[in-house]
């Protein structure tokens, strides 16, 4: 009998980085992150969302408060004395957020802490996560999964429609196609085929406030 069970998989990935709010002093760059499972731990089996780094550093404090001594795997620096270009930085920092989701979504006790999965399967903000965890918001945790679930492939359909800009350097810019919407990203990619785009642009993100330097551009921090 246990032969037959299926074996549980997770499969998370950190890719595509875009700028939003460009041209702006406070321009920061988010990451989609897409995740495909049969764990019966999660919710929805396959989602999308778009995070920035100062999410990840919320996420990972919470998680340790919540964790006790178990251990919360390290996030990537925000290096302010970075040796190399904006996009190595970018594409280091991707790299490092991709491990973190992994190591996590493999502990047993982390994945009990419902602010990951409202993290990894809404697009609720921080202080929407936090509102709905405590019992506070319009829907428990499970409906505000569902309800972004049920909704997101109709806003991938929309993004479908909408014209693609290019960045200098050949690269592709998404700041125009409202993915700072509360609904969702564009998720067209389907699992199994998915791809690292490694798409770097001129900015980066901090948990802290972005500073303004002369000229009215985000420092890489």
């Amino acid at each position: 009998m246990l032969e037959n069970q299926e074996e549980e998989v997770t499969t998370v990935r950190v890719q595509d980085p875009r700028v939003q709010n460009e041209g702006s002093w406070n321009s920061y760059v988010d990451y989609k992150i897409f995740l495909h499972t049969n764990s019966k731990a999660f919710t929805a089996k396959t989602s999308c969302v778009r995070r920035r780094y100062r999410e990840f550093v919320w996420l990972k404090r919470q998680l340790q408060r919540n964790a006790g001594l178990v251990p919360v795997p390290e996030l990537p620096g925000k290096s302010t004395f970075f040796v190399g270009s904006t996009d190595e930085f970018i594409e280091k920092r991707r790299q490092g957020l991709q491990q973190f989701l992994e190591k996590v979504v493999q502990n047993v006790v982390l994945l009990s802490d419902s602010r990951l999965h409202l993290f990894l399967q809404s697009q609720l903000s921080v202080p929407e996560i936090e509102a709905c965890v405590q019992g506070q918001g319009p829907q428990t945790v499970t409906e505000a999964i569902l309800h972004y679930a049920m909704s997101n492939c109709g806003w991938a359909q929309e993004e479908e429609s909408r014209p693609t800009l290019l960045l200098p350097g050949g690269h592709l810019s998404a700041s125009s196609a409202g993915l700072g919407s509360p609904q969702g990203p564009s998720c067209l990619e389907t699992f199994p085929y998915w791809s690292d785009f490694g798409m770097e642009d001129a900015h980066s993100d901090s948990p802290e406030e972005p500073a303004k330097p002369p000229g009215g551009q985000p420092e890489v921090q």
